[in-house]
């Protein structure tokens, strides 16, 4: 049996990670500041060794207590936090890093790992920590991971999409299960056809389990629904899911103007399509959730918590003067 370190662990795709490993036969600890409710806290095959992933001798001795074979590291937010990683774990048979999507710099259909090329970012962008740099943080990061493999660290890099699923905790999809379950009229911005690809939260956990069994060090692998759904698709995709009749109406930013909104006020929305080539992971064996059954479920625990997220997109008042207006026109 495998000792597997997930740096982070309790929040959305740490908590999945914990759980993909396990089903395969691992031992697991979590390695965190116990600044979450931890869910594993009444499980005896999860240890929790509480530290700061900042702390050079903190990180060294859970690595000391662990001997981990694997280490996923979920909460590498600075280029620093990678660097120091791959340091600490330089002799571990796999060290994966949580990149993003977003370390792409150009909006190229699909972006391909190793062609499209990744932001650049500076001393102060990478030691910022506001969501402005998040994508030349993450760049940064990949490349921390590429020299370290030059210098014969197992190490590797996943770039997921926008990660959807139960226990997402910014609810970014949210807004749009409640929106379907309230209303029978909903609007989408544009023409719905915009293209942010997704990717279900269990997949996420996966490809990460398999880059550590199966990756080539020093590469970059995406991660995303094999089949990429339009904003119009994934909101009649979550009607379907909740079971409920639902008008889409899309609206253009003009006739959102009526309302003071603008098509970037709704979550989900981005102007340019944003789709990565999953083949390199697909070649290491790794499999997508069809749609149907990852929304399915992102509904179902969607009914049972209280989340709304109203707050994430334009409220109803400002969507039904909209409406108003189109059923004028």
């Amino acid at each position: 049996m495998h000792e597997a370190l997930i740096v982070g662990g309790t929040r959305f795709i740490g908590r999945y990670t914990v759980e993909e490993l396990l089903d395969h036969d691992y031992r697991v600890t979590i390695f965190n500041r116990g600044e979450h409710a931890n869910p594993f806290a009444e499980r005896d095959d999860v240890h929790h060794y509480e530290g700061d992933r900042t702390n050079d001798r903190e990180l060294l001795t859970a690595k000391r207590e662990v001997e981990p074979d694997v280490v996923i590291d979920c909460v590498a937010y600075q280029p620093r936090d990678v660097r120091q990683a791959t340091e600490i774990f330089a002799d571990v048979n796999a060290y994966v890093y949580v990149s993003s999507g977003a370390s792409y710099a150009r909006d190229d259909i699909p972006k391909r790992e190793g062609e499209t090329p990744l932001c650049d970012c500076s001393a102060d962008q990478a030691a910022d920590d506001t969501g402005a740099t998040y994508g030349n943080r993450k760049a940064e990061g990949d490349r921390m991971v590429f020299r370290a493999a030059e210098r014969g660290v197992n190490a590797m890099a996943v770039r997921p999409t926008v990660v959807y699923g139960p226990h997402d905790y910014t609810e970014r999809l949210d807004y749009w299960l409640h929106r379907v379950e309230s209303y029978d009229r909903v609007i989408v911005p544009g023409d719905g056809t915009n293209l942010w690809q997704r990717v279900y939260v269990e997949d996420v956990a996966s490809a990460l389990r398999i880059v550590a069994e199966e990756g080539t060090p020093g590469e970059a692998y995406n991660v995303g629904d094999r089949n990429a759904l339009t904003l119009e698709d994934t909101v009649r995709a979550a009607a379907d899911a909740l079971d409920t009749d639902v008008e889409i109406v899309t609206a253009s930013d003009r006739e959102l103007s009526t309302a003071g909104l603008e098509l970037g006020s709704f979550p989900l929305y981005r102007s340019a399509p944003h789709l990565l080539d999953t083949h390199a992971l697909a070649e290491l064996g790794w499999e997508s959730t069809p749609v149907e059954a990852a929304m399915a479920r992102t509904a179902a625990d969607h009914r049972e918590s209280d989340r709304t997220r109203v707050e994430n997109g334009p409220d109803r008042a400002a969507e039904e003067t909209v409406l108003d207006v189109l059923d004028t026109i």
